[in-house]
């Protein structure tokens, strides 16, 4: 019986040995393709050697320095290069080691921010229904995962919610997207009103939703709409990029795409590609600014912030990202996936939307295609086709409670961005015969 205390501790966990490409290896041998990069985290695979001796090499030199009394160069150069690359004003970079501690930092930024602006009943957050920032209680809280948030309710600080930007539910028949999102839009200023203009510190939202929701994008004029409320109203934009950002989109900043600069932006997972634990903030030159004229200092920080091996390992995976010219690579095979996956479904019963951005893909399951109307949450779909995916090699990410936090399917990829065409192949064959079988036995 196993000591270790794992998330699931009824279930019985094979091994993971070793990493070959985008596949797994367990102690039997038994090989697993990495369809959801774990949760979105493993771009590069699992046994890139240029970051594994960039690893070795910092550690062999200097593992940790503590950063209230050192910087160091891996962190220096990782922050020029973020910033290089960031939407406009995202001047500055605080590193963590993950992204729950990345939006926990953000949100602590914020306020802080205006207490130094001299604003400090800017107190409220607002974010999304169907959202997931991350499962620290100050993430937790501003969070629209129901079923994660329920047992702490007790604990979690005041958040308030608005719709998401979920096309394939939430807009009507007789809206055009512009339309859609100008509801969204006024709904967000609405909230803002209500709450009181002056009492508000931020809005907070993922660029393209993961793992609630499914891999769910924006309309394309929602966030420059979003954008504009928040400066009526000197409302901090905080977007997440988590999950979608650093390639997983095809673009390095999935915001880029949408056309807006956040005012802070946190990443995480594919930033190190899993093969350290790191994340990060950017922040605009304007609350950075705040902080140095005021009090001088963020009243924040880890032991482990800014870790010397973890900033040498995602830097090395930035410069693998850009050399080997792998962003083209998730756009064609993003296009490549939905293509196939939407070709394959396209009058299947119970595949009600095939979604995303590059190579971050949703597919949503409904018992009538129709009505889109989701199956009986008791079935537990999702985890059924967990169970059919991994005893066909297959490692994908479902979840249940799409639609509302109590019901819904769907599953999400993200794939390694070094994935071949061929790859792509067998990643949809490999899940069509796990729906399939998932589907037989309901």
């Amino acid at each position: 019986m196993s000591t270790v205390f794992h998330r699931s501790p009824k279930q019985s966990l094979p091994i993971a040995v070793a990493g070959d490409g985008i596949e797994i290896i367990d102690s039997t041998g038994k090989r697993y393709i990495d369809a959801s990069g774990g949760a979105a985290v493993s771009c590069l695979g699992h046994s890139n050697q240029r970051v594994i001796d960039a690893i070795k090499r910092q550690a062999q030199q200097l593992p940790y320095a503590h950063t209230s009394f050192f910087t160091t160069q891996p962190a220096e150069e990782l922050a020029d290069r973020l910033v290089a690359a960031a939407p406009q004003g995202l001047e500055h970079v605080y590193f963590v080691s993950g992204g729950s501690e990345a939006i926990e930092a953000a949100l602590k930024l914020a306020r802080q921010y205006f207490v130094e602006k001299g604003e400090p009943g800017r107190r409220h957050f607002i974010a999304r229904r169907q959202s997931y920032h991350g499962n620290t209680l100050g993430a937790l809280a501003i969070g629209g995962n129901a079923w994660r948030r329920e047992p702490f309710l007790p604990m979690l600080i005041e958040a308030h919610h608005v719709s998401p930007c979920y096309a394939y539910r939430e807009q009507r028949a007789d809206e055009t997207e512009t339309e859609f999102a100008q509801r969204l839009a006024d709904e967000l200023e609405q909230k803002i009103l209500e709450l009181g203009a002056d009492s508000v510190a931020a809005f907070v939202a993922e660029t393209v939703v993961g793992a609630t929701a499914g891999a769910v994008p924006p309309v394309r004029e929602y966030f420059r709409k979003i954008r504009a409320v928040c400066d009526r109203y000197g409302v901090l934009l905080i977007l997440d990029e988590i999950m979608s950002g650093m390639g997983r989109t095809g673009y390095l900043y999935a915001c880029e795409e949408d056309g807006v600069a956040p005012d802070i932006l946190t990443i995480a997972k594919g930033l190190g590609a899993g093969y350290q634990p790191i994340g990060a903030v950017l922040v605009s030159d304007r609350i950075y600014r705040a902080i140095v004229g005021g009090t001088g200092f963020f009243q924040h920080g880890h032991t482990y912030i800014g870790h010397a091996t973890a900033c040498a390992a995602a830097l090395e995976v930035q410069r693998v990202i850009a050399d080997d010219k792998l962003l083209p690579n998730v756009l064609a095979r993003g296009e490549q996936l939905r293509g196939l996956l939407r070709e394959h479904y396209a009058k299947h019963p119970h595949i009600g939307d095939v979604r995303g951005r590059g190579l971050f893909v949703g597919v949503e399951l409904v018992s009538d295609r129709e009505t889109k109307a989701p199956f009986d949450a008791s079935l537990k779909l999702h985890a059924a086709i967990r169970r059919e995916a991994f005893a066909r090699g297959l490692l994908v990410y479902p979840m249940g409670g799409t639609v509302d936090g109590k019901i819904g399917d769907h599953v999400l990829l993200a794939p390694p961005f070094i994935c071949t065409a061929r790859d792509i192949d067998e990643i949809v064959s490999r899940l069509a015969d796990a729906i399939d079988g998932a589907l037989a036995a309901m």
